[in-house]
């Protein structure tokens, strides 16, 4: 594509040099330039792309999108207010706008959205549509798997993926959509067809200033649809956000168990091993038996339920993939090996989702115990950490306060802030560091038919102390102390 022709399609302050050269690829990583591209300087939180114009010159950049001129005379300059928002627009003018063939469905929320993707992607496969996914765990293309770095791509890998799906006859999509991308534009100039909203509680306010910061940064999402809208009415985040989409031209459904909604899951019964409820809604009354038995699991099937009838897939077609969904990896996801107690291991590394867990687990134990394990990442907001710990010091009958992704922070000063708020409760707990030592502490200690608790990491299979990543999968540890245990 002619490098003009990408310059016609943005707003640009400044241009030295020749447009009429043919542009090959784009990249904003200097390392990764091939020859006859363009590449866009990026400020970010750890390094300014402007600091590589001349290594992506000598890699064979023809022309350079930036924010600052940096005098080279090797290539073309085009300078814009901004890099980011810009990468955005270019990248889907020269990927020949992707995201317009493919129904789109964007997930935003603090919990859930994984498990929301998931079901989407099945209820959506199994009305025999081809099916992409975007999110925490990995992008799925086409029975290609690509594992994730970030729950929501930058713009210019969006769009690739975009293309990509297009060119292998994906006609639908659904993805996480993180309030990180929302902020930093990752997801300008997609078109979505759906746009999701889970619920809202205290996470990354290490990035946004506040809750109600971070609930704005959420609701972009509901101005970039063009088919409607669907949003937990039982969050009270919900609610705002809600009462300001209702006046958009998009239409607005909301789905919840507790209040007025167009979509509501009524005559819930759970047991130990699924959960059965009927969903009410404009041309849906139907009674689904879900294999996730805990209420949170409800509100996700209910945003899956709602986004696809909106995509005109056929009730009975929805409840037959709903029961046959097995789950998602490190979302309440049971350690089928150990069968003397139950061992669950969980995602949940916020307030609300800790909670959330501990509660469903509490509601199976009856006169046995919750033994818990959990703790929170370095260089992450510090404000949750008390606040968890009050929760499982609360809920559980014991808990193990141990690391979880310490980063650079000190280990002991993680955990002595979890252990500021458990302190405030009676709940009994112990302090291990070592997560390995900690899960072992848990295993060795539960009885027969305890349940134990295994928090924070989920799917993920690494543990991050200081700079270095150390392979750490929660199931695998548990099932391997089992076996040195004689548990298994």
């Amino acid at each position: 594509m002619k490098l003009q022709e990408l310059l016609d399609y943005i707003e640009i302050d400044d241009v030295k040099g020749d447009t009429n050269q043919t542009i090959e690829g784009i990249y904003y990583n200097s390392q990764k330039v091939t020859p006859n591209s363009l590449f866009i300087c990026i400020k970010g939180f750890k390094t300014d792309g402007h600091l590589y114009v001349e290594d992506a010159i000598k890699r064979g950049a023809v022309a350079i999108l930036c924010e600052d001129i940096v005098e080279t005379g090797k290539a073309t300059m085009i300078k814009v207010k901004n890099t980011r928002k810009t990468m955005a627009a270019i990248a889907n003018k020269f990927f020949d706008f992707p995201s317009k063939s493919i129904d789109l469905v964007g997930v935003t929320g603090t919990n859930g959205k994984t498990s929301v993707t998931y079901m989407i992607k099945s209820i959506l496969e199994k009305s025999g549509r081809k099916t992409g996914l975007i999110g925490t765990i990995a992008t799925l293309v086409d029975g290609e798997k690509i594992d994730a770095t970030r729950t929501t791509p930058e713009s210019l890998d969006l769009q690739k993926l975009f293309k990509k799906m297009k060119n292998v006859g994906i006609d639908s999509c659904v993805m996480e959509v993180s309030s990180h991308s929302l902020d930093l534009e990752r997801v300008e100039e997609i078109t979505y067809k759906v746009g999701v909203f889970t619920n809202l509680s205290p996470d990354h306010l290490d990035f946004h200033k506040d809750l109600m910061s971070y609930r704005e940064a959420k609701k972009k999402l509901f101005y970039k649809t063009s088919l409607c809208n669907v949003i937990n009415i039982d969050d009270a985040d919900g609610k705002v956000i809600g009462k300001e989409v209702k006046k958009l031209d998009v239409p607005l459904l909301t789905y919840g168990i507790e209040e007025e909604a167009d979509y509501v899951a009524k005559n819930i019964k759970m047991s130990f091993k699924e959960v059965t409820f009927d969903v009410v809604g404009p041309n849906f009354n139907e009674t689904i038996t879900l294999g996730i038995p805990v209420k949170f699991a409800i509100y996700n099937a209910l945003a899956a339920i709602v986004s696809c009838h909106v995509l005109k897939v056929p009730a009975k077609e929805i409840v037959e993939a709903l029961e046959e969904f097995k789950g998602v990896p490190g979302r309440f996801e049971m350690v089928k090996e150990i069968e003397k107690f139950s061992v669950i291991v969980d995602y949940a590394h916020t307030p609300d989702a800790l909670e959330n867990v501990l509660k469903a687990a509490k509601g199976f134990a009856k006169d046995k115990r919750v033994i818990t394990v959990f703790g929170c990442g370095g260089d992450r907001d510090q404000t949750k950490r008390p606040v968890m710990g009050q929760i499982s010091g609360e809920l559980s009958d014991l808990t193990i306060i141990t690391s979880d992704n310490p980063r650079t922070e000190d280990p002991k000063k993680i955990l002595l802030m979890v252990e500021e708020g458990i302190g405030k409760t009676n709940g009994k707990y112990e302090v291990i560091e070592d997560r390995r030592e900690a899960i072992k502490y848990a295993l060795k200690d539960a009885t027969e038919g305890d349940i134990v608790i295994i928090a924070g990491k989920g799917h993920e299979k690494t543990q991050v102390i200081g700079q270095e990543v150390l392979v750490f999968d929660d199931e695998q540890v548990a099932i391997e102390i089992a076996r040195e245990e004689g548990l298994i």
